[in-house]
């Protein structure tokens, strides 16, 4: 998307995910946050799906788990 087009409410919310997690380069992530800047539907998306990943992070940094197995995991979704 050029930085210089509006992003609209659906191309926001297909790059959702990616936004979250960092993932859009520098002029797609610029134009979704002006998006997010005048657009209270997808703000107020962005803040739920923001607060829920937050918490499941989290969750997930208390859960103690057997050694090695963050290890493994990670060794695992690197694969992937």
């Amino acid at each position: 998307m050029p930085s210089t087009e509006r992003a609209t409410c659906e191309q926001f919310l297909r790059q959702l995910d990616r936004c979250l997690d960092g993932d859009l380069p520098g002029p797609e992530a610029a134009a979704l946050e002006e998006h997010l800047e005048w657009c209270v539907r997808c703000a107020r998306e962005h803040r739920f799906e923001r607060a829920l990943l937050d918490g499941v992070r989290r969750r997930l940094r208390a859960v103690r788990a057997p050694p090695g197995l963050r290890e493994r995991i990670a060794s695992l979704l690197a694969i992937l």
